[in-house]
């Protein structure tokens, strides 16, 4: 079984947060009012966080890291979620049945990385929006815990022109969109196990890192540090 993963080379990464527009687009994600944004209620499956060092110019200098849902192999949140509405599937992905959450957002509370949001409202899709929007993904209601799935459906696509070519899956079969959209290429996704990967290789890196390692979640999401 592939145990799918990401690299993110923050030495390539610019910020220009094409990966977080890609992601809205691809999985439907309601895009936010200008109200919304100031109550910090604007949901991001990708979310481009800023990270500013130092104090006094000319030696404050300002980092962007991506941070999708890091798809933990030890992952806390599906412990504490009272109607097993997120889980583990077979595949390694941290899953979300939205008809089946209740809303408590306990998942939200046990995440350390904070990558779930809540969908607060009912999402208001004007026309022309709807006409354009992913059919591959469902729409969520209100009041339901969304997150990053990898992509989820891109693999289910996938495994279905392999099999219709009687074939396996290959290296670049199965994208995701923020993969698609970097236009640093600083994104690499596939299987972490797979030696002969690019994102193997590269999570093997010296340069490597993942967040907060010593809570045991196992994340498969790798930072690749800048100037090491």
């Amino acid at each position: 079984m592939p145990r799918w993963g990401m690299t993110i080379d923050l030495d390539k990464c610019t910020g220009c947060g094409a990966c977080v527009a890609a992601c809205k687009t691809e999985n439907n994600v309601a895009v936010g009012t200008p109200k919304l944004g100031r109550e910090s209620r604007v949901m991001f499956w990708m979310e481009m966080v800023k990270v500013v060092e130092g104090e006094d110019l000319p030696n404050v200098r300002v980092r962007y890291i991506p941070r999708p849902c890091f798809h933990c192999d030890n992952p806390p949140c599906t412990r504490v979620c009272p109607v097993r509405a997120t889980y583990l599937t077979k595949d390694g992905f941290v899953a979300q049945i939205y008809y089946r959450c209740i809303g408590c957002r306990y998942c939200m509370a046990g995440c350390p990385y904070t990558v779930k949001v809540f969908n607060y409202f009912e999402p208001k899709w004007s026309e022309e929006r709807l006409r354009c929007v992913n059919p591959d993904v469902s729409l969520r209601p209100q009041g339901v815990v969304e997150k990053c799935t990898f992509c989820y459906h891109r693999l289910q696509i996938a495994k279905e022109n392999a099999r219709a070519e009687n074939r396996s899956l290959k290296e670049n079969d199965y994208r995701v969109a923020c993969q698609d959209a970097c236009p640093a290429n600083a994104i690499q996704f596939g299987d972490l196990d797979d030696s002969r990967s690019l994102v193997h290789k590269l999570s093997q890196s010296p340069r490597a890192r993942r967040l907060m390692e010593d809570l045991g979640t196992e994340p498969k999401v790798f930072y690749l540090a800048q100037g090491v």
